[in-house]
């Protein structure tokens, strides 16, 4: 790690992405997320998505199985964007175009999105309510986005049958937690959106595995005043898959290195502990076979966001901010709670402090990154210049694919 961060093309707004899923919790399209009280933003995001090749590369790129491949993007749109006659041409394929619910639903704008779906564009409407203005554009747009937290349970039933005839393809946006996606699911949704990945479902005395624990005894031992190369190996001699995967993934892209490390105690005494730490803690979060790939995904990426305002800040062991933000969604990876997990992990108390209570200076950089990553940037209370925020999420949406890919080479 500890490797620049390499720019490129710079993008003049902050911008994040929000997973859509399908009904196996595989990551189908992204929504981009971007702050939409600036009066610019539209024609920012319309220049860049115009010109730029930054959201293709990044933003829509996604690795799974061990393949790159390129999804779809949800895009909202104002009233004036869509209708403005110099709307961009984009790449079809790529860029779902997604109308908003508080449109101002005239005769000329359903000729106008009748125009973009005639033209090959996909097409979305968002915050749906059952009212006489919607009508006319059930027939011309392809996905219709339900909010979960706006519609009432006993209703969503009878709402679901009458759209039924428009054929459309179904989103339930803001879901909450895994009941309310089981509540869609049976409902015949074909698409989420919502932040249930992210809540853990605590199954009452569970223990940590022992591959965990041997993974825990590694964090205690590396953070040891009597720790040596030899003392750490001699933990994993045992477990040679263990000590393969690490060598796998210090040899690989994430790291550039110039040549082939061969044993853990070589990787050590080139690298440091701190940095055999952070792969350690990395395994700890990726070895579970039962969760969405998107959980791992978007733990990577907040750890390396956290570490990366660490060292743009200056601040003191940036390391322990990548561990905080790659920790801070354990309890949902293993289903614990919090507390309970963090008195079975031996971590400092004030990465603990963070991780409950959003304390310290780790806390402040983890709050910060977890509102960037909802889209929350008014909320935010920028350390650093915007563009620094954007060059740090897409590094780091980056170097979490290195990443994924390295964990799924077999």
């Amino acid at each position: 790690m500890g490797d620049s961060i390499e720019t490129g093309e710079s993008l003049d707004l902050l911008l994040a992405r929000q997973p859509v899923f399908n009904k196996s919790q595989d990551v189908v399209a992204y929504v981009l997320l971007y702050r939409n009280d600036d009066e610019q933003a539209p024609h920012t995001i319309n220049d860049h998505l115009a010109t730029s090749s930054v959201i293709l590369n990044t933003y829509a790129s996604i690795c799974e199985d061990g393949q790159v491949r390129s999804l779809p993007c949800y895009i909202k749109l104002t009233d004036k964007t869509l209708m403005a006659e110099n709307f961009p041409e984009l790449p079809k394929e790529h860029f779902i175009l997604e109308i908003l619910g508080h449109s101002d639903i005239t005769p000329e704008f359903v000729e106008r999105v009748k125009e973009l779906g005639q033209q090959g564009y996909r097409l979305a409407l968002s915050d749906f309510k059952p009212v006489k203005k919607f009508k006319p554009l059930l027939n011309l747009i392809h996905i219709l986005k339900l909010d979960m937290q706006a519609i009432e349970s006993d209703k969503l039933h009878d709402l679901v049958r009458t759209l039924r005839p428009y054929n459309l393809e179904l989103l339930a946006d803001k879901v909450e937690t895994q009941e309310e996606f089981r509540q869609c699911h049976e409902l015949g949704f074909s698409l989420y959106q919502g932040y249930f990945l992210s809540k853990p479902e605590p199954v009452k005395g569970k223990k940590l595995g022992s591959s965990k624990v041997l993974l825990m005894q590694m964090m205690v031992e590396l953070q040891s005043p009597t720790a040596t190369a030899q003392s750490v190996e001699q933990l994993v001699v045992n477990d040679p898959l263990l000590t393969y995967r690490i060598l796998r993934v210090v040899n690989s892209a994430a790291f550039s290195l110039q040549r082939e490390i061969e044993s853990l105690s070589h990787a050590i005494s080139l690298l440091g502990f701190e940095q055999i730490r952070k792969w350690v803690s990395l395994f700890l979060v990726t070895d579970t076979q039962d969760k969405p790939e998107e959980l791992t995904r978007s733990m990577l990426v907040r750890g390396r966001m956290c570490e990366l305002l660490a060292e743009m800040l200056g601040r003191h062991q940036p390391i322990n901010n990548f561990i905080t933000g790659l920790f801070s969604k354990l309890d949902v990876l293993l289903d614990m709670e919090m507390q309970e997990l963090l008195e079975q992990v031996p971590l400092q108390a004030d990465v603990k402090a963070a991780l409950l209570t959003h304390e310290g200076q780790l806390g402040q950089i983890l709050q910060q990154v977890s509102q960037y990553e909802s889209g929350d940037f008014d909320d935010m209370d920028l350390l650093l210049d915007k563009s620094f925020y954007e060059a740090a999420y897409r590094h780091s949406l980056t170097w979490s694919q290195q990443v994924m890919m390295s964990l799924s080479e077999k």
